[in-house]
């Protein structure tokens, strides 16, 4: 009757650690699977879809597992060992043949939304709002060249907008990630990436590197601003009142590493600005920056 009991209380157990992580998940401010966008709504779909069909071959893995236990333990008297087993057409067929339906239906999902949910392609219609990003260490800075402005550690958009991001770094490779709006992208030094996004409606949320780059690699985060067409309006035109400017000498001073930098605000003065820190890791020497940098 022992052996039952502990049996039972580790049943009662295994119930209760499931049911828990089933409430958190479902309750639980998890960012991957609290979308707030378009992509995000997409891949989050995508994500339970496979593990919910990975599931289907995991599930009676472990129950199987624990039957097997307890059938054939050697207490058991009545657990009959059968050798012919390992000769078993059905059971072959059964534990090849589930597993290989699943990952041929997985393989035809995945290739699907490699395409549909490529960084690369444009969301929507009408002209994307354009942001330049870069990775610094150990801060962000979004430059908006129409807008002629730039800002550290804060990005604002329109919601119900197509986001158009610009990345690439100035430090080492690092890789930009808001969880809520989409997938990670890399930026990367002397070369550009792109990141489409669109955000549901108003909301903060937040952004960080997903790529490990040193010291201060925790405190690099930063806070991505979805508004109404209004508030940016107004938010644009704040950030053009900023008495800091943004050109190169000024960019140098900034692109300096440091830890926890607190959001600023710049007036952008110099529409090459991004195009210098990417072909300054292409350009010969003669650049006046090259021995600086």
């Amino acid at each position: 009757m022992k052996k039952k009991y502990t049996f039972a209380i580790l049943a009662l157990v295994f119930l209760g650690m499931l049911t828990a992580s089933i409430l958190y998940l479902i309750y639980g401010d998890i960012a991957v699977l609290n979308s707030k966008g378009i992509i995000a709504h997409q891949e989050r779909d995508l994500m339970i879809l496979s593990t919910a069909l990975m599931l289907i071959v995991v599930i009676p893995v472990f129950i199987l597992g624990i039957l097997f236990v307890w059938k054939y333990r050697s207490q058991n008297k009545k657990g009959k060992y059968d050798a012919e087993w390992d000769r078993s057409t059905v059971a072959e067929a059964i534990w090849w043949g589930i597993p290989f339906l699943i990952v041929s239906v997985l393989a035809v999902i995945i290739w699907k939304s490699s395409h549909s949910l490529d960084p690369y392609k444009p969301l929507g219609e009408g002209q994307p709002l354009k942001i330049q990003v870069v990775a610094l260490q150990w801060k962000w800075l979004f430059i908006y060249p129409e807008q002629k402005i730039a800002t550290v550690n804060v990005v604002q958009f329109p919601e119900k907008t197509p986001i158009h991001f610009e990345l690439t770094s100035d430090a080492p490779m690092n890789s930009f990630w808001i969880p809520q709006l989409s997938g990670q992208i890399f930026a990367m030094s002397g070369m550009t990436t792109q990141l489409h996004l669109m955000a549901d409606g108003i909301g903060d949320y937040r952004g960080s590197s997903a790529n490990i780059s040193g010291t201060g690699f925790a405190g690099m985060t930063f806070t991505a601003e979805s508004r109404s067409q209004s508030d940016f309006d107004h938010w644009v035109d704040k950030a053009r009142q900023s008495s800091k400017s943004l050109y190169l000498e000024s960019y140098k001073q900034l692109a300096k590493p440091s830890e926890n930098d607190p959001i600023s605000f710049y007036k952008l003065t110099d529409d090459e600005l991004f195009h210098w820190i990417v072909m300054k890791y292409m350009m010969p020497c003669e650049v006046d920056s090259c021995s600086e940098n």
